[in-house]
């Protein structure tokens, strides 16, 4: 993958380095939200 210098559109490391972070901000939510409610994010959402 080539990247061009400065930019902030595609697979740059910019933004993977954000995609990762709030993936696991994602994570942590989903899982003090299941501590809280005792109920998974699927039965949350009606799906079970």
């Amino acid at each position: 993958m080539s990247e061009t210098p400065g930019g902030k559109i595609g697979f740059t490391e910019f933004a993977e380095t954000w995609n990762g972070r709030l993936a696991m901000i994602g994570f942590v939510a989903a899982m003090v939200t299941e501590f809280v409610s005792g109920k998974g994010i699927l039965e949350q959402l009606g799906l079970m």
